[in-house]
């Protein structure tokens, strides 16, 4: 499923990011009085009236500076745009119309997109800022007064968004699997790519980041379709001007989220990192399919036990995705490249199961008389009655006599239940509750 993508751009400290977070639900972009600090463009999914579409907040504009950092942020904000369906291009009220806004809505009309022009911190829409009826000279539409930190007029601009989105957008494409190959720079992505292909369609160098772009490469493998999306390489933080920079991940983060599998894979020889576990987080969060391998295997010197601390190693520090299989190989060997397919393949095929109503409401019973529910002040956890209703992840509601009361440990409890029964190797499971009133029984 292609959802369609909104960009949120403008020069810096306008108010995106808080923005951004609230039309997304939950604070994932940093929020400071401090021009330019979400360097990175920061992807989320959001929904309005139904429909879904990704969001990607980047770090301000400043078209005329030269200095790295915003000439970064600068060149992020542009591949955003390009990306984005609609592209939403926030101004300052109280500061009014500069030289910068008109830049960057030169940049805007350039691109040829839907332009939604909004002039934040209005806080009384009663009384708007003179500076309001100035915006109209960007040639960039009708300005609409908003307000991110009270949210004022976001109903409507969610409606001219998603009024503004292409036909078609967010429709099933087709129904081949598509394997993202997603990593750090420099791991072998796309050396993996180029040899279950047996040809060189994915440029490969030694030099970290040579893959600029998402590339998609249709693909058979025993007779079925699957498109293999090869992603820039996500690159940890670096230590330059204070730890300000930050190098974008929105490329692979969107590939994440139009793939049905994501392949991460992990470098041998420089063991686990934290933006590998980074990036895995990512894939979870998606709740996409997981397959771990860990490349370059034959770069290490091995031990009786050395694959299986390896194993355990990944498996303590990144126990949200204890579901996913974990492999070894070399690519430049072609060692066990053959597993990498048959492992996603089957992980494919396990997002899409569907269990049966009455074996799951039979396995909830059996383990709520194994492990009693949680209680809260002499009341207690019921549930009284379990369905799957989504797949691709497999999504399970539960009817409760009360949410607050199903405690994290407990729905973890009841996820161990469910893959000890019916498996679901390679994905993550998705748990919604919904509340029915005791005395309705």
């Amino acid at each position: 499923m292609s959802k369609p993508i909104v960009a949120v751009v403008g020069r810096p400290n306008v108010g995106k990011s808080t923005f951004f977070n609230s039309i997304v639900g939950r604070r994932i972009s940093i929020v400071e009085d401090t021009p330019g600090v979400t360097r990175d463009r920061i992807y989320a999914e959001a929904e309005w009236n139904g429909i879904h579409f990704g969001m990607i907040d980047t770090g301000g504009i400043e078209p005329a500076s030269k200095e790295v950092i915003p000439a970064q942020m600068r060149e992020q904000a542009q591949i955003a745009m390009d990306m984005a369906d609609v592209i939403i291009f926030m101004v300052d009220g109280k500061e009014g119309m500069t030289a910068a806004d008109e830049e960057v809505a030169a940049m805007l009309r350039r691109t040829g997109k839907k332009v939604i022009l909004l002039v934040n911190k209005v806080d009384n829409p009663l009384n708007p800022p003179d500076s309001l009826y100035d915006f109209y000279s960007l040639g960039i539409g009708e300005p609409i007064p908003v307000s991110s930190a009270n949210k004022l007029n976001f109903g409507d601009v969610l409606d001219q968004v998603c009024a503004s989105f292409p036909e078609g957008a967010g429709a099933e494409e087709d129904d081949r699997i598509r394997l993202a190959i997603i990593g750090k720079p420099n791991v072998g992505k796309s050396s993996l790519i180029n040899t279950l292909i047996q040809e060189n369609r994915v440029i490969v160098s030694d030099i970290a980041g040579t893959t600029r772009d998402s590339i998609d490469t249709p693909f058979r493998w025993q007779g079925k379709e699957y498109v293999l999306i090869d992603t820039a390489g996500i690159r940890r933080q670096s230590r330059i001007n204070e730890d300000i920079e930050k190098y974008s991940v929105i490329r692979a983060v969107a590939a994440i989220e139009r793939s049905d599998v994501c392949i991460l894979m992990i470098d041998a020889a420089e063991g686990l990192t934290e933006q590998d576990k980074k990036i895995c987080g990512m894939a979870h969060e998606a709740g996409k399919g997981i397959v771990i391998v860990v490349n370059k295997w034959d770069l290490v010197e091995k031990e009786t036990n050395t694959m299986r601390d390896f194993r355990r190693e990944i498996r303590s520090d990144m126990q949200f995705a204890s579901y996913a299989p974990i492999l070894f190989i070399s690519v430049k060997d072609h060692i066990r490249l053959n597993e990498v397919m048959q492992t996603a393949d089957r992980v494919a095929e396990i997002r899409a199961v569907r269990v049966p109503t009455g074996q799951l409401n039979s396995l909830m019973t059996d383990a709520m008389m194994m492990k009693q529910p949680p209680s809260d002040k002499g009341r207690r956890l019921k549930i009284y009655y379990a369905a799957q209703v989504g797949v691709k992840p497999p999504l399970f509601s539960f009817q409760v006599n009360k949410r607050q009361l199903m405690h994290f440990s407990y729905a973890r409890y009841l996820e161990n239940r469910i893959r000890e029964t019916f498996g679901f190797e390679g994905t993550s499971i998705k748990f919604v509750y919904r509340e029915k009133r005791e005395k309705d029984q």
